[in-house]
């Protein structure tokens, strides 16, 4: 595979479709560079994946970003998923013969180039961090927008580069480099938040729960009606499967008494991962990729 990245950019607009459109077709500026595009009205945000060569995807990042400043103003925007920017994360993952360094150097121009030409604050995490103390996404983010001023005025939490204030509408972003990550959402069958929220508890890594899963419970609107979410990143989904974060979900729910409705997929996600589940739940004896006709067709192209 060629030196390829992908780019999960999570811009704070998930209900004007207008603007979803136009921040969508700003990224459209090379045709080496695949569009993924992934909204959800309830948490009000967009998960846009790029993936192509590093210095186009850059480019597609950075001319987002513009559009995102300009359409979003974050005085304005409610949703259930933290936030603390119009272009809230944008991570730079490595994929083919890319380098984590050659993603991290990426990450490191953009977010000068966020801070120089937008006025954003910029904040560097995970393998682009800085600082110890910033490698954690839900830390560089904690207080969201209307706790930023705040938490900027604390000489520790000093944006990277850029203003040392925040942008009035579109407040900061933290730009960064990691391996692949996927969003996952699990509904459960109640609209009572607070199941969810318990749940989210047992399953996270930070209270107990799994290694590599960040969980939050919250309260979504699925086909007009209410239903609580167990949301979630899993920031290693080859150590930690996707069915195992499913089935210790479903199990702490039975505790309350309460079914899973269905689980969702937030933007792109490794055949691998999918592979994974289909072994666990089929039973599959030595199931190898080569076995799924679009890989052997993808091989022989």
């Amino acid at each position: 595979m060629p030196k390829l990245v992908e780019c999960a950019i999570n811009f704070s607009e998930g209900r004007r479709e207008a603007v979803i459109r136009e921040i969508v077709a700003s990224a459209r500026t090379s045709p080496d560079v695949a569009v993924d595009v992934s909204s959800d009205a309830a948490h009000n945000r967009t998960v846009l994946c790029l993936i192509g060569p590093l210095e186009a995807v850059a480019q597609a990042a950075f001319a987002v970003s513009v559009a995102a400043v300009r359409l979003i103003d974050m005085n304005q925007h409610r949703g259930e998923h933290p936030r603390f920017g119009a272009v809230d994360v944008i991570p730079f993952v490595p994929l083919g013969e890319t380098t984590m360094a050659e993603a991290v150097a990426a990450a490191h121009a953009l977010g000068q180039r966020l801070g120089e030409e937008l006025g954003l604050p910029v904040y560097f995490y995970e393998e682009a961090a800085r600082h110890p103390a910033r490698r954690n996404l839900a830390d560089v983010r904690r207080g969201e927008f209307e706790g930023l001023a705040e938490k900027m005025r604390d000489p520790a939490w000093m944006p990277d580069c850029g203003p040392q204030q925040p942008h009035p509408t579109a407040g900061a972003v933290a730009v960064g480099a990691r391996i692949f990550l996927v969003a996952y959402n699990v509904n459960l069958g109640t609209a009572d938040v607070v199941v969810a929220k318990a749940v989210a508890r047992a399953v996270r890594a930070r209270t107990g729960g799994l290694a590599n899963v960040k969980a939050l419970g919250v309260l979504v609107e699925k086909d007009g009606r209410p239903v609580a979410q167990v949301t979630m990143n899993l920031t290693d989904p080859f150590q930690t499967p996707l069915y195992r974060v499913f089935e210790l979900v479903r199990l702490e729910a039975e505790r309350y008494g309460v079914p899973v409705s269905s689980s969702e997929i937030v933007g792109l996600v490794p055949l691998e991962v999918l592979l994974d589940a289909a072994r666990y739940y089929l039973r599959l004896d030595g199931f190898a990729p080569e076995q799924v006709l679009e890989t052997r067709l993808w091989a022989s192209a």
